[in-house]
């Protein structure tokens, strides 16, 4: 198979490039050149898809797939996708976050209305529009062809987001830490190499249209998912579990301040209860949270700091603030504090 990524710097995209080496595929990455240098084998194009002829490094190419995981202005996915037309297949990883709010719990199934956008539409303000516009730019383009990844929370080694990785850092450094409840909240999310393994697959068995790309609703925990931190890091670290009442009360934001937690009856709660069975059906696979996290935080110490994203603009802080965590430990769990 020869695939063209389109990026592979990035978390998603260098997770793309690797499995199609591991595959023995022939490898081309197209990008600006600025964010490192390709794998060993594998060929790199340069060009700027937003500036004019920035995809003139793309003519007279011959490739059986194409791996597209922009998520700017959806109209550089139709140029690049009209100028890639000849191509076998338009993979497009996409996100669950196109699904039109309100969006009840356990829904989310892939015929579910998406929000409203445009295949040339110049904004990249509005990050679920972004996405369905690129969605609708590579359908346009490739029809039957474009296979939809719709991928919920991604983690594993080389996430730049950092949600995973403020965990395993938090954990090592020990002493009491604010868990947020319940324990046995079921967490959804895709180990970025199933993701990719998941494309692949599909996309080499001529496969389209639009996929939920996460594991089951309970493929962890909360409490698995800590524990296994806890263990992995060996440290000294206290799981302290706190109810969400008084954690959202102190204006904590679930997600952001603490990562992956999304409590029961908030807004977006239906994000960790997608309805995943065309995947499943279709051949998908999840590691478990074990494999994840170990492999998650032998990457972190390797590379030292969670690296910055590759070409897109710099995220929210993520994590709680520390001072904010020793206020709410000392407010909810004193004794085991004097303890």
């Amino acid at each position: 198979m020869r695939l063209l990524m389109l990026g592979g710097t990035g978390f998603v995209g260098s997770a793309i490039v690797a499995e199609g080496v591991r595959r023995g595929w022939t490898v081309t990455m197209f990008n600006r050149g600025v964010h490192g240098d390709p794998p060993p084998g594998v060929h790199r194009l340069r060009g700027d898809r937003t500036a004019p002829d920035g995809l003139a490094a793309l003519a007279g190419g011959d490739w059986d797939l194409v791996v597209d995981t922009w998520d700017g202005m959806p109209r550089a996915v139709r140029d690049a996708a009209r100028a890639l037309r000849a191509a076998g297949r338009y993979a497009y990883v996409s996100s669950c976050s196109v699904y039109a709010p309100p969006v009840p719990a356990g829904a989310g199934e892939e015929e579910a209305t998406v929000v409203e956008a445009a295949s040339d539409d110049p904004r990249d303000d509005d990050y679920a529009r972004c996405k369905a516009g690129g969605e609708r730019a590579a359908t346009e383009v490739f029809g039957e062809r474009a296979l939809l990844l719709r991928a919920g929370l991604i983690l594993g080694p080389g996430e730049d987001v950092g949600r995973l990785p403020w965990w395993l850092r938090r954990v090592a450094r020990g002493g009491d830490v604010l868990a947020p409840g319940p324990a046995d909240l079921p967490v959804q999310y895709v180990d970025v190499r199933d993701l990719a393994a998941f494309a692949l697959d599909r996309a080499a068995e001529g496969v389209g249209g639009a996929f939920n790309v996460v594991s089951r609703p309970g493929h962890s925990t909360m409490g698995e998912l800590l524990s296994e931190v806890v263990a992995t890091t060996g440290s000294d670290a206290r799981l302290r579990w706190t109810d969400p009442e008084p954690i959202l009360a102190a204006g904590v934001e679930p997600w952001n301040d603490l990562p992956v937690w999304i409590p029961p009856g908030h807004e977006y709660r239906w994000l960790q209860e997608l309805g995943v069975e065309r995947a499943y059906a279709a051949g998908l696979t999840c590691r478990p949270v074990t494999a994840t996290v170990g492999d998650t935080w032998r990457w972190l110490n390797r590379v030292g700091t969670v690296p910055p994203r590759a070409g897109r603009p710099v995220r929210a802080t993520i994590g709680l603030d520390p001072v904010r965590e020793t206020a709410l430990l000392a407010a909810h769990h004193p004794t085991d504090r004097e303890g």
